[in-house]
């Protein structure tokens, strides 16, 4: 049976398929390379079979704890790089991701949370699963943008303005299925849609940030204006590391109905 001690073997292979198409991608300098294709989709089925694997060994899907969810956004940040790369062919862009999901890797295998079997009633709902997976997904591709933001600052180039635009929308998107789906879900759980808890408020915050860039983006820009939406998606993206887990180390957080 799958448990949270041999996540470290699991995520060894994964990763190592990861760099090796990581490696492939920035030596092929025309075109996709198929080597980072078909070695960042093994990488990607593997660590799916640990996630099911755990998944089935608690009983309860592992999206309870914050050390679970860096499993999912791990995932969803090469799954999304990986799909940026088939779009756009940036031959860099999966070493970016690699690199941010190694980072929460390590630290679930320094730190990992305790994942025990218990789920508190106001989890047991059929928005759960949909509810943070779409988050977390959402999150991987305002992740993307992130990269591709600093990027575009760096070289002073708007090159990549349309790639964002696209990985923006769609993130918008889910997030706002994400934030509609809580609100079904604290009506059923909590008898009120919205309460303005420390964890909603900074949702609303990021929602709100990325809604101002594509309202930015409607309009015809200059290279000036341009790098005013790059700064955006650097507002943005500190906004959501803070509705994720910054939120946690606010004194407000103790009394917070995401607090579990």
């Amino acid at each position: 049976m799958i448990s949270w001690e041999v996540f470290p073997p699991f995520a060894l292979v994964a990763v190592l398929c990861w760099a090796i198409g990581t490696v492939a991608a920035l030596r092929k300098e025309d075109g996709r390379s198929a080597v980072c294709v078909w070695t960042t989709a093994a990488g990607l089925a593997v660590y799916t079979a640990f996630i099911i694997g755990l998944w089935s060994a608690l009983g309860r899907p592992p999206l309870r704890t914050l050390g679970e969810t860096r499993l999912w956004y791990s995932f969803f940040m090469v799954f999304s790089g990986w799909l940026v790369y088939l779009q756009w062919n940036y031959r860099w862009l999966p070493l970016s991701s690699l690199v941010v999901a190694l980072v929460f890797i390590v630290i679930n295998v320094v730190r990992p949370d305790i994942h025990d079997r218990s789920l508190m009633p106001a989890l047991q709902s059929a928005w759960f699963v949909p509810h943070v997976t779409v988050y977390m997904f959402s999150y991987s591709l305002f992740g993307c943008a992130f990269v591709l933001a600093l990027a575009g600052l760096y070289r002073h180039t708007g090159q990549y303005l349309r790639s964002t635009d696209t990985l923006v929308r769609i993130g918008l998107a889910f997030l706002t299925f994400g934030m509609l789906s809580g609100c079904i879900w604290a009506k059923q759980a909590w008898g009120d849609y919205w309460s303005w808890d420390p964890k909603e408020t900074w949702a609303a915050a990021t929602w709100c940030a990325y809604l101002v860039y594509v309202h930015l983006r409607q309009r015809k820009t200059d290279g000036t204006a341009g790098r005013t939406a790059y700064v955006w998606l650097l507002i943005g993206f500190l906004l959501l590391q803070m509705c994720w887990y910054g939120v946690n180390f606010l004194p407000s957080a103790a009394e917070s109905l995401h607090s579990y």
